[in-house]
């Protein structure tokens, strides 16, 4: 038997502060962000929901980045870049996703894939630019 999808206002505010972010949020960001607006809003609340979002297909996890798991509320398929000194966690919109790469793994390996990830790491502009400008003050 099939439980109806209950509305909820915070729900709904769960679900937009991932959709509005383009930092990748994590459960503490949303709840920390949502708390003013939503005072009975809990922790749980937030992780309950993006639990939900995900198997829904709504949202899309990209991953733990520096001990907290970050989200994405754009779940065509593309790229990202996390960095490694901050934690920033950019989408690459502009490097296309390769889909013969499936095709040739599902060949190679007699599997079938539904999907595929690609992250870069490594350091960000304002990263490599705070480095640069210790590096002339030193």
């Amino acid at each position: 038997m099939e439980r109806a999808i209950r509305y909820s206002k915070k729900r709904e505010a769960i679900l937009n502060a991932i959709r509005c972010s383009k930092a990748h949020p994590s459960a503490e960001w949303i709840y920390h962000t949502l708390k003013p607006e939503h005072p009975d809003l809990s922790l749980g609340t937030v992780y309950r929901n993006l639990l939900f979002f995900q198997q829904q297909g709504m949202i899309q996890s990209v991953g733990v980045v520096n001990g907290q798991e970050r989200f994405d509320g754009e779940t065509n398929p593309h790229s990202h870049f996390v960095c490694s000194k901050c934690g920033a966690v950019m989408d690459l919109d502009q490097i296309p996703m390769d889909a013969n790469l499936s095709k040739q793994v599902e060949e190679l390996y007699g599997v079938q894939v539904q999907r595929h990830e690609l992250t870069f790491y490594g350091t960000c502009k304002k990263c490599m630019q705070n480095k640069f400008e210790e590096a002339i003050l030193s």
